[in-house]
């Protein structure tokens, strides 16, 4: 396989993991906000902040309200990690490799990207705003379905099966890190009446029905926090998350460094939070995940996509 389609792959199902996990994230968020009350000081420039993207929305929307975080976030193609962004540029990754997949899986990126062109600018009202998100997600995760059970399971699926969880990965930590550790302040127990907040973490990652039904007692912040990480069969937690990338990665050749970087990360998941924590180093340890999810990346580039030194 050529580097630039192993390349392509790769970024065509991060693309697809980021539009839909943004597009759950609004819908989710959306809904919560509406059920609090205004002293909760819970607003939309968290999903901002969640998105890494805090710089361009200010250069961008000096002061904006509801009405542009939702454009920023949903359809503004200047924004890389709005949803119609991700759509565009994973229908391109998949056109340019459209050979190596099943032929209903690239019309279902093309599909799922004309949908999103479509009805992403139509998202005034709330109730409009929550059939589109969900058509994404559910569009996003029909694909998802799809390559796995008809695409032969061969290093192109590898390549997706790695950027699809990294992505992941890469969104629980961010989750974690901007909303959880937020809600583990002094203003905590004001700011989540009967734990809307902490519901609406696991919503975001789809991860509610499944904490309730392992966890089986009532939402605690460590509780949510620790489930979200060290689950190893939760699809989005960390942990899970990571075993699949380490078995993928242990299927392609040359994978000796993106696996050590790998090990590396799965050691500091495992081991560096203690019984108790805080929202300064919860914050920290969250830190050192996204630098080392950063070099599991790095690792991945050098290994299959850039040119040999």
């Amino acid at each position: 396989m050529l580097s630039r389609v192993a390349e392509r792959m790769y970024w065509g199902a991060r693309y697809v993991e980021r539009a839909e996990n943004a597009a759950r994230l609004v819908r989710v968020y959306d809904a919560a906000l509406m059920d609090l009350p205004r002293e909760a000081g819970v607003g939309w420039p968290l999903l901002v902040d969640i998105c890494g993207a805090r710089r361009l929305f200010n250069e961008r929307f000096a002061g904006g309200g509801e009405r542009e975080t939702l454009r920023f976030l949903a359809a503004d193609a200047a924004n890389p990690s709005s949803i119609i962004a991700s759509l565009e540029n994973a229908r391109e990754n998949f056109r340019t490799t459209r050979d190596l997949c099943p032929t209903e899986a690239w019309r279902a990126v093309n599909e799922l990207y004309l949908y999103g062109r479509r009805e992403l600018p139509k998202m005034a009202s709330p109730r409009r705003r929550h059939e589109v998100l969900s058509g994404i997600v559910r569009q996003a995760q029909q694909l998802t379905g799809l390559l796995s059970g008809t695409m032969s399971h061969g290093d192109a699926y590898h390549f997706i099966r790695l950027g699809r969880n990294l992505e992941r990965a890469d969104m629980t930590t961010r989750i974690i890190d901007v909303a959880a550790a937020a809600l583990m302040g002094a203003h905590a127990a004001e700011a989540r009446p009967d734990n809307t907040l902490w519901m609406a973490v696991l919503k975001s990652l789809s991860g509610y029905q499944m904490y309730r039904q392992y966890v089986r007692r009532r939402i605690r912040d460590q509780d949510v926090v620790r489930f979200l990480l060290h689950d190893p069969l939760f699809p989005r937690a960390v942990a899970h998350c990571l075993l699949e990338l380490e078995a993928s990665t242990a299927l392609l050749p040359n994978h000796e460094a993106p696996l050590r970087a790998l090990l590396r990360l799965q050691r500091i998941v495992n081991e560096q939070l203690p019984e108790e924590f805080n929202e300064a180093l919860l914050h920290q340890l969250m830190d050192d995940l996204q630098l080392e999810l950063a070099a599991v990346h790095a690792q991945v580039a050098a290994a299959w996509f850039l040119p040999e030194a």
